[in-house]
């Protein structure tokens, strides 16, 4: 049955985008460049992991038998500085705006790819990964962020959905365009490192250039008579008190294994597939990796097209219940690659297709669960702490992931996160009785500490 949402942010004034009612202040235009931001982002966020074994190899000359261990290392101390990144990020952006944090963001990508392939050895690309981490921590909570802001409550689902369709076709553009590009500028007579350069110094002005976008475009920050001024420390901990809302501390749990889950495809999905092919296939390796894009993007294709139908669904039932689906298909999927042996084959294709679902299933159902839950005045440092939550559920990826690759097998970072899908479903199914949308929840907003310290 379906379940009403009222709405807890600005006042609906009639303004629509794309058949998404648009909150007080808000334009098409602002509604058009989140969008591209949404676009950018995912594609942008999906080309330094899924690229990493062609800098290992190409540029470092590290052996595939520590490529596991080593990409893991990476992830987790980018992961460590997103998770202090995005406890500033938020509180900033609420008394700040979202735009500066957003442009901030890209900009901050932008160097830190340029630098990643000129990294000298582990030390300074570890280095350069943590600046661009820095910028992907403040882009990432903003995304969720801002569709909060910018879509009334009724329509966050459709207009969640649409986030989701254009993180599938950005990450579509990385894995059959970006990823290629290597290969391509060999096949014109390059050498492996110039077209390693050439391609990174592209996708850093792309980078650039979309942060110019977003200084241009987004909706300027409008301030508000929010009463006693707060410290950053007080309103960074107003996000850990609102999970005493079960329906927040739930969004907070499936934000630790939406974010791990991508994680896992963006670096093991590749890596594997990669190492398969040149180890066994005996094929070069820019060829594997183009090969592994596009494996990675049937399930970047199937994410694209479920993204409309998690967010419509989002809006015409239950969130919980909606976030329970998305858990189910995730569970199946990455517990399903336990019995992949060959990631060529078809097999392999099967289990893609339920992990581009779940995997964007389970992004937007927890990202609409928690905008549902949160009020405005303290959306972005909640959802800054949403977001750190996802960043720690891709630290465990990246960590145990890494190892269980290495020590076990290639498909021991997917079985993992199946595991954990099935414990984040088992805990929506106790809760689900005891969430109400924050209209009728009478005592999260007056309970939220207001001093500052």
């Amino acid at each position: 049955m379906p379940t009403p949402h009222a709405t807890s942010g600005p006042i609906n004034t009639g303004n629509r985008f794309l058949g998404i009612e648009l909150n007080s202040g808000v334009a098409g235009r602002h509604m058009l460049t989140f969008y591209f931001a949404c676009l950018c982002s995912i594609m942008l966020a999906s080309f330094i992991p899924q690229s990493q074994p062609f800098i290992l190899t190409e540029f470092l000359a590290i052996p595939e038998s520590r490529h596991g261990l080593v990409s893991g290392m990476l992830n987790f101390w980018a992961e460590i500085v997103i998770i202090l990144s995005v406890a500033i990020f938020g509180p900033l952006s609420d008394r700040f705006g979202r735009k500066p944090v957003t442009t901030l963001g890209f900009a901050l990508m932008a160097v830190g790819t340029y630098l990643y392939p000129r990294a000298e050895n582990l030390d300074y690309l570890l280095a350069y990964r943590l600046l661009y981490s820095v910028g992907i921590a403040a882009v990432t909570a903003m995304v969720v962020t801002i569709v909060a802001d910018y879509a009334s409550d009724k329509s966050r689902g459709k207009a969640t959905g649409l986030l989701g369709v254009m993180n599938g076709v950005g990450a579509m553009i990385a894995v059959f365009v970006l990823l290629k590009l290597p290969a391509l500028f060999q096949q014109q007579g390059l050498t492996a490192q110039e077209a390693g350069y050439k391609t990174y110094d592209l996708v850093a002005v792309i980078i650039l250039l979309t942060s110019v976008v977003m200084l241009v475009g987004l909706k300027p920050h409008q301030k508000t008579d929010n009463g006693p001024h707060q410290s950053l420390l007080s309103s960074a901990r107003n996000g850990l008190l609102a999970a005493r809302d079960p329906g927040v501390a739930l969004a907070y749990g499936a934000s630790f294994l939406a974010r791990g889950n991508l994680m896992i495809v963006g670096t093991f999905f590749t890596l594997w597939i990669t190492n398969y092919g040149t180890s066994v296939l005996q094929l070069g390796r820019a060829e594997a990796l183009a090969q592994a894009g596009t494996i990675v993007g049937v399930a970047q294709g199937c994410a694209l097209l479920g993204a409309p139908l998690f967010g419509l669904m989002s809006d015409k039932m239950n969130r919980v219940h909606a976030l329970m689906i998305a858990l189910t298909v995730s569970a199946i999927g990455y517990s399903s690659t336990y019995f992949i042996h060959n990631p060529f084959s078809g097999g392999m294709l099967v289990c893609a297709i339920f992990i581009g679902l779940g995997e964007i299933g389970c992004i937007i159902t927890s990202g609409v669960l928690i905008a549902q839950q949160t009020p405005a005045r303290i959306r972005g440092a909640a959802i800054g702490f949403f977001t750190m939550c996802g960043a720690v559920g891709i630290l465990a990826a990246s960590v145990v992931g890494g190892y269980l690759y290495d020590l076990w097998r290639p498909s021991a970072p997917f079985v993992l996160f199946g595991g954990v899908a099935f414990i984040v479903l088992v805990w929506a199914m106790f809760v689900q009785g005891r969430v109400k949308p924050l209209s009728v929840t009478d005592n999260l907003d007056g309970g939220l500490e207001t001093a500052s310290v």
